[in-house]
């Protein structure tokens, strides 16, 4: 845990030195008044300039909606460290309750720097629009440092990733709802069977570069089907919270930290993902997947079924 936490601590550090620099220096070049090779200038209006707010109209709006709710996969991951935090009543709401302005500086800040500097429609699909950014401001090794940036946050993305499903599938072992075998410890007291076993459905992800030629095509296949997947961890979640409200209300009414608006916000964001996945069945894109994704339950059911025949 402690080798986890420090290296997600140097990865992180990495991609906010980053976006912090891209925020600085959009603001910078808005403030100057730059006017870009193509002749744009700088500027808030460029916001609104140009089509509006919804210049393709509310469907592209939506569009927009599979990788804004994949950016946000493995949020839960800060209320499944309440086992292993040293003072999870202080540190969990702290952490929780920080959130929306992490979104708001590294999400939103950082959209309105790009396009701010760079209208809509000249941000090229194929090309970073942070590496554009960096290169209007006179930086040529932008292209390598972003790179370098990506890099880092792939890795801290499957550091975190491993961390949590051979944590996760040492639970479930030890519950009795996974094998036996994966609740097994090493000597430094790491689910080290869990841990392999993540590693090498990681290594299975990199087939879908070769199976699938188009590179665009293969990662919205993964995000779209990764939202749907953790829509369905979310969903359970919030099921669970409203269980566990009925079935214990005095711990409930004991905890100091409440979940705002309770089952009224939990029914609430349950049609909101309803919503998503009614939007993702729009885009032929992200289609195929949505449509592809019941097979992962399915053999999900098929194990769990053949499991629990075996422990009869």
């Amino acid at each position: 845990v402690k080798l986890f936490g420090e290296m997600e601590f140097w990865f992180a550090l990495i991609k906010i030195v980053a976006i912090c620099a891209l925020i600085i220096t959009g603001a910078g070049l808005v403030a100057w008044g730059f006017t870009s090779p193509s002749g744009h200038t700088a500027s808030l209006s460029n916001l609104w300039n140009d089509g509006g707010m919804f210049p393709m109209g509310l469907v592209g709006f939506f569009a927009g909606f599979q990788i804004a709710v994949f950016a946000f996969v493995g949020i839960e991951l800060v209320g499944t460290t309440a086992a292993e935090t040293a003072d999870p009543e202080r540190n969990l709401p702290k952490a929780i309750n920080s959130i929306p302005v992490r979104i708001i500086i590294f999400y939103v800040l950082a959209l309105i720097a790009i396009m701010a500097v760079t209208p809509w429609r000249q941000v090229v699909p194929d090309k970073s629009p942070f590496v554009q950014l960096f290169v209007l401001a006179g930086i040529p090794a932008a292209a390598s440092l972003i790179n370098f940036v990506v890099l880092t946050s792939a890795t801290s993305s499957a550091n975190s990733g491993i961390f949590s499903t051979s944590r996760m599938l040492f639970g479930l072992a030890e519950e009795g709802h996974a094998p036996r075998g994966l609740s097994k410890l090493s000597r430094a007291a790491v689910p080290a069977r869990g841990l392999l076993f993540s590693c090498l459905c990681l290594l299975g992800g990199t087939l879908l570069i070769y199976l699938i030629p188009n590179l665009v095509t293969a990662f919205t296949l993964v995000t779209t089907l990764a939202t749907v997947l953790f829509i369905f961890v979310w969903s359970l979640i919030l099921v669970a919270y409203m269980v566990y409200r009925r079935r214990y209300p005095e711990r409930h009414a004991a905890s100091i930290f409440k979940m705002p608006g309770g089952v009224v916000m939990c029914w609430a964001c349950l049609i909101f993902f309803a919503a998503v996945l009614v939007l993702l069945s729009l885009q032929a894109d992200t289609r195929q997947a949505l449509v592809a994704s019941p097979a992962w339950f399915v053999l999900l059911g098929a194990g769990y079924w053949l499991r629990r025949k075996m422990a009869r």
